[in-house]
């Protein structure tokens, strides 16, 4: 019989406050700051998840940002597993700012990110499936095989693109620099 596991056994959850070196020249968090988050807290998550020693990014599919991240807020990063594949897991992240003076929350981003669990001869392992619970978890977990194809025939144009593009230098190309 199959493991499974249940996505809050993937739970991890990450609050920091804002920094002043995170900001950009709008003062808001830069979004990269919070793409090392989402990447971090999503990795724990998938090795929480394989209980693998390594498990590596294989793909973002998407970044939203919905709410801009001041210096006033906290921003806590929420992931699981939302959905999994014979050897690949989907993580969900979301972020949430929370204004430190008047209490406020919004959501400030979501995103998925796929991870791939390795052996110690860094070759792919089967991972557990999950059995969702809550209607989070369980809408997530629904709509989880559609992406899944989504990213397929991504990963499938990126290869046909990587065919037709070159790896030339702009100058031997005779493009002024």
């Amino acid at each position: 019989m199959t493991e499974t596991k249940s996505p809050k056994e993937s739970l991890v959850v990450n609050t920091d406050q804002v920094m002043i070196n995170d900001l950009n020249n709008y003062n808001t968090l830069f979004g990269g700051v919070l793409m090392k988050k989402l990447d971090n807290n999503a990795t724990l998550s998938a090795r929480r998840h394989a209980r693998a020693k390594e498990c590596v990014t294989a793909s973002t599919d998407s970044i939203d940002f919905l709410h801009p991240i001041h210096q006033t807020d906290s921003v806590c990063v929420e992931s699981y597993v939302s959905y999994t594949g014979n050897k690949s897991m989907e993580i969900f992240c979301k972020v949430i700012a929370e204004d430190m003076i008047t209490g406020e929350r919004k959501m400030a981003a979501t995103a998925f990110l796929t991870f791939v669990a390795l052996d110690e001869n860094k070759k792919p392992i089967k991972v557990p499936e999950i059995v969702p619970e809550s209607e989070e978890e369980k809408f997530l977990y629904e709509s989880g095989k559609e992406r899944a194809e989504r990213r397929r025939k991504r990963k499938e144009h990126s290869k046909e693109l990587t065919r037709m593009i070159g790896l030339e230098k702009p100058w031997e190309k005779g493009v002024e620099v």
